[in-house]
């Protein structure tokens, strides 16, 4: 039986904090923000947490982290 592969694509999106949580970047917070309002950008600066109704979901992919 081979051995189960993490998801790359998903363990360079995804980060597991200390308590067990899943940890992501917001969206719209790379470039072109002269366009976005000031509230938008100081939002994304917040911490981003996966729901817990997705978490099942992709802590399978993230099985050897």
């Amino acid at each position: 039986m081979p051995k189960i592969k993490t998801h790359s694509a998903t363990k360079k999106r995804v980060s597991v904090t200390a308590t067990g949580k899943l940890k992501v970047s917001h969206a719209n917070r790379a470039h072109l923000k002269g366009n976005k309002s000031k509230k938008t950008i100081r939002n994304n600066r917040s911490a981003n947490f996966i729901s817990k109704s997705d978490e099942k979901r992709i802590k399978q992919h993230l099985d050897n982290l």
